[in-house]
């Protein structure tokens, strides 16, 4: 993502990290963070909690580093998800979206494969404009969003579900009833965003 969008992608965490900044649920037990990937995948902020957040400057440049990002994914849930014990009570499984714009240009059928398999959490693929294959995304999520229109607005828009859905998340999270196995039930997204069948 270059040029407009990847401004509205960084415009559209800054209003999300504010918006779920006005939650007391969400400041109780939400923690955001960002992995980016083109020619490689980095983590650029761990897993952290909403009030020590910090939005990331966000540039777009080279490939896509697909199998990388889901690698990295995996190891990142790894290392800073907390599992259940007998000695201590685990996290919740996270939410987890991923955007890509393009076709991946590394392996990555592998990673893909094992992520849908493990399921380390509720993973949401959103495919932003038409060079993005759905049907990769398919591979790693049954979730897979369609998002054609790569406006301000409609990044605006969308952000404003993502933050919908964490703070709705978080919500049940604190209902005594919940368990951490169970899916998720998400608001239905704005009209810019096609779900793929």
């Amino acid at each position: 993502m270059s040029g407009n969008p990847i401004e509205s992608v960084k415009s559209g965490i800054r209003a999300l990290h504010s918006e779920l900044m006005g939650d007391p649920s969400a400041v109780e037990c939400a923690y955001l963070s960002v992995i980016t990937f083109d020619a490689n995948a980095q983590q650029l902020v761990p897993l952290t909690e909403l009030s020590l957040f910090a939005p990331p400057d966000l540039k777009a440049a080279g490939t896509t580093a697909f199998g990388a990002a889901l690698k990295l994914l995996m190891e990142c849930i790894e290392r800073e998800v907390q599992k259940t014990t007998a000695e201590q009570k685990g996290d919740w499984k996270p939410l987890v979206f991923i955007f890509t714009d393009g076709s991946p240009t590394d392996r990555w059928d592998t990673f893909a494969d094992e992520l849908k398999a493990k399921r380390p959490g509720n993973i949401i693929a959103v495919a932003c404009g038409d060079a993005a294959d759905p049907e990769v995304l398919k591979r790693v999520t049954g979730t897979v969003l369609i998002m054609k229109e790569m406006s301000p607005d409609a990044f605006k828009q969308f952000f404003k579900w993502v933050s919908a859905s964490i703070k709705q998340t978080s919500a049940k999270i604190g209902a005594a009833a919940a368990a951490p196995t169970e899916g998720i039930a998400l608001p239905p997204p704005p009209p810019q965003i096609v779900i793929h069948p």
